[in-house]
C-alpha cells in the first residue's frame, strides 16, 4: 500500500469521526434550556443526526462508497432542508466539511477499485 493509498484510506475516516463530534457539540445547547432529568429526551433528539452519521461511519469504514453517498447526501439534504436563506457560515461550517468527507470517501473508493483492476490474478486462485 502506497502512501497515497494510506492517506486516502485514513483521512476520510478520521475526518468523518471529527465531523460527527463537531455536530454533537451543537446538542449541548439543551443544557441551557433544560435541567435534571428533563434534559435526556431533548439531548437524544439533538444527537439523532450524530447517531445516524456515526452508524454510517461504521459502515463506511468497510465500504467507502457508503461513506461517499452518505456524507454527500447529508450535505445535499441539509441545504435542501434549510434553504439558501441562511448565512454563508452555516454552509461553510456544515455542508462544506460533509461534502469534503464524502468526496474523500469517493476518492478512496476509486483508488481501491483501480488497484483491484491493476492487480494481476494470483496463481491458483479461482474466479
Amino acid at each position: 500500500m502506497t502512501l497515497i493509498e494510506k492517506i486516502s484510506y485514513w483521512l476520510p475516516r478520521l475526518l468523518s469521526i471529527g465531523f460527527v463530534l463537531f455536530l454533537s457539540v451543537f446538542a449541548l445547547d439543551v443544557f441551557s434550556e433544560y435541567s435534571g432529568m428533563q434534559v435526556i429526551l431533548p439531548l437524544l433528539i439533538h444527537l439523532t443526526p450524530s447517531f445516524v452519521l456515526l452508524g454510517g461511519v461504521l459502515l463506511a469504514w468497510k465500504y467507502d462508497l457508503v461513506g461517499a453517498v452518505m456524507f454527500i447526501g447529508f450535505a445535499t439534504l441539509y441545504v435542501w432542508d434549510v434553504g439558501f436563506t441562511r448565512p454563508w457560515s452555516w454552509y461553510a461550517g456544515i455542508v462544506a466539511p460533509a461534502a469534503i468527507v464524502g468526496t474523500l470517501f469517493f476518492v478512496s473508493w476509486l483508488l481501491k477499485r483501480t488497484r483491484k483492476r491493476l492487480t494481476p490474478e494470483q496463481p491458483g486462485s479461482t474466479q
